[in-house]
Formats: structure tokens, C-alpha cells, sequence
């Protein structure tokens, strides 16, 4: 059934096993915020913290837990997850743009790159020597395919990406506007004349249901691999260093920086503009909050922060202040515990 045409919401409950309550015949075609949905479009209740737009809202159903239920006005589809649910159901309505099977005739592709029939190569694209495009996959504008670089079968590229060198995608990778893989790592050695570049001889894996946000970097390695294992998610504006490792289902969040040689285990989850130093490693199911910095491995799963939280300015100052004061505190009251002590052991 095509998005134009709606879903019942009963159809809605089948397909993914949800509890559907109140008129199952509703049509939904579409999609909306919980304040702002009309009478056929789907809305959701993640957060308690918007569960007061609940008993306002005109959405044609809500999805939401259990324990919301009594108090929506409209029908309701129960999932344990709600987002998660609901993430589900949007694809129903989401309308990518068709991709044409062909090459643009503006297009530039080397003599042995090898190009799938079904795949979609845009305007100004560049493939170079030894690169492969596999089936069905789509290029957007001014996409650069760089040498022995291979875009896997139904990826798709926002306009602009840049694969350097040495670039293997995995199949269904998204990568966004701007994005650029396989630059050289930062490699650097000191001679007293100034700077040595350390030549990059490794390439970037990427595996398959990988996505990769806009204006992100992923250095190729120096020697071995740069690595994101499958289902990996980086958000806009992020740097991932040479030689880093990331395990499958890992997220990380904007602005964040890995820095080289780091491994990043499987079902992590790493905050916005969080660092994490190079050669680190940091275990399986790890939760990084946002502006963290890791500056030493971590070995058991949880979730770890650093840095200040914000307050008044006042506030802040004050405490400033008495933070470059905590060494000589610290002295002063080991010194007080000792005299402490001393009297102590005199009067027994």
C-alpha cells in the first residue's frame, strides 16, 4: 500500500505487533508532533515529560506505553518502546527521491572502474581507477570515488562525499552531505628540522548499515584499517581517527572526536562533543555523556562523565575559584587529620 493512501489503524497494529484500543478503522496518513497532529496523522509519547499534550492532543492515534493509556482522548497503539515503534511506523511515510539507474552524462569514470548498471551515478560525480559502484547503489552530486575505493550494494551518498583512497563501504551505507573518508590520518614525526609526515598505507572499512552524518571525517589508518563494524551511527561533524575500531550498533553523537588508535566497543553510546584519547579502549555497552572526556580505557560497561554542568555565572565563579584551591585544602587538611591523630594517641 502506498504512504498517500493511509493505513488503517488496525493494519498498523498487525504489521508491527502492537495493542491497538479504541476506533481500529481510523486511516493514518502521515505523521506530526503531539501538540500539533490532525485527525489522520500518528503521533507518539516517549518522554513523561510531554505527557500533559496528551490530554489536548488531535492526533488520530497516539502511540505510547501502557501506562498512558486511560488518558489519551483518541486511540492508541501500545508498544514497550514507543520511539522505537514509532520509528518503525514513519518509514511508512517517508518519501526518498527516486534514484534513475545510469550515469549523468556530466560524470567522469575511469576506464577500468567498474560501475553497476542499476546504480545511480549524479551530476559532476568523478570515479577514478580501480573503483567499484555495486547494484543499486546511488551517488549523489559531486560525489568523488576515489582509487581502489568500493561503494557497496544499496548504498546511498549525499552530494559532495569524498571516498580518498582505499574505501570499502559495506551494503545499505548512508552517508550524508559532505562527508569525507579515507584523508590521510594525522601522522606526524619530530626531527629538529620541523615535521615529518608519516605516510597513511591502510584504507577505511565500513560496514554494512553504517551511517555517517554530514561534514564527518574518518581518517584511512597508517598502517592497518580504519574500522566501523555493522549498524555503526555517527552524527554530523565528527572525527574519527586513523586506526580507531568501533563495534556494531555503536552511536555517536555530534561533534564528538576519537582520536587515533582508539577501540570503541559494540552497543556504546557516546554524547555530543564528548573526546575519547587515542589508544584507548573502551568495553561493550558503555554509556559517554555529552562534553565527556576519556582519558583512560574503560573496562566495565556503565555510564561515565565528566566535566561542569551549568549554573549561574555567580555560582560558577565562586566555585572557580574555590576549585583552584583544592590543593592547598587538601594539604591543610591532611596536615589537621595528623594533629588529629596526635592528640589522639596522647590522650589514650
Amino acid at each position: 500500500m502506498e504512504p498517500s493512501t493511509g493505513y488503517r489503524i488496525d493494519e498498523l497494529a498487525r504489521r508491527f505487533g502492537l495493542e491497538a484500543r479504541g476506533d481500529e478503522s481510523r486511516m493514518i496518513r502521515g505523521v506530526a508532533p503531539l501538540d500539533r497532529a490532525g485527525a489522520e496523522q500518528l503521533a507518539f509519547l516517549a518522554n513523561p515529560r510531554y505527557a500533559t499534550d496528551l490530554a489536548h492532543t488531535g492526533a488520530g492515534v497516539v502511540v505510547l506505553h501502557a501506562e498512558h493509556a486511560d488518558a489519551s482522548p483518541v486511540p492508541v497503539l501500545i508498544a514497550r518502546d514507543p520511539y522505537l515503534a514509532y520509528a518503525r511506523i514513519a518509514k511508512l511515510f517517508e518519501k526518498l527521491p527516486a534514484a534513475t539507474p545510469g550515469v549523468h552524462p556530466s560524470a567522469e569514470i575511469a576506464v577500468d572502474a567498474r560501475v553497476d548498471p542499476s546504480a545511480s551515478i549524479g551530476p559532476g560525480c568523478v570515479i577514478e581507477a580501480g573503483a567499484t559502484v555495486a547494484a543499486g547503489a546511488v551517488l549523489g552530486p559531486h560525489c568523488v570515488i576515489g582509487t581502489d575505493c568500493t561503494v557497496g550494494a544499496q548504498s546511498r551518498l549525499g552530494a559532495r562525499v569524498a571516498l580518498v583512497t582505499r574505501v570499502t563501504l559495506g551494503k545499505r551505507v548512508l552517508i550524508h552531505p559532505g562527508a569525507v573518508l579515507g584523508a590521510d590520518g594525522f601522522g606526524i614525526a619530530r626531527d629538529e628540522d620541523g615535521w615529518v609526515k608519516v605516510p597513511q598505507l591502510g584504507g577505511v572499512r565500513i560496514g554494512d548499515d553504517c551511517e555517517i552524518g554530514a561534514n564527518t571525517t574518518i581518517d584511512r589508518g597508517a598502517l592497518e584499517d580504519t574500522v566501523l563494524e555493522t549498524d555503526v551511527r555517527l552524527d554530523n561533524q565528527i572525527q574519527i581517527a586513523h586506526n580507531v575500531h568501533i563495534g556494531a550498533h555503536t552511536a555517536l553523537a555530534g561533534c564528538a572526536a576519537v582520536a587515533g588508535s582508539a577501540t570503541i566497543g559494540r552497543d556504546c553510546q557516546i554524547g555530543g562533543g564528548a573526546g575519547v584519547l587515542g589508544h584507548l579502549e573502551i568495553a561493550d555497552g558503555v554509556t559517554i555523556t555529552a562534553m565527556t572526556l576519556v582519558t583512560h580505557s574503560i573496562r566495565e560497561p556503565g555510564v561515565y562523565s565528566s566535566g561542569a554542568p551549568i549554573e549561574e555565572n555567580r555560582a560558577w565563579r565562586r566555585n572557580a575559584a574555590r576549585m583552584r584551591q583544592l590543593d592547598a585544602m587538601a594539604r591543610r587538611i591532611a596536615a589537621l587529620e595528623k594533629q588529629v591523630e596526635v592528640l589522639t594517641k596522647e590522650r589514650s
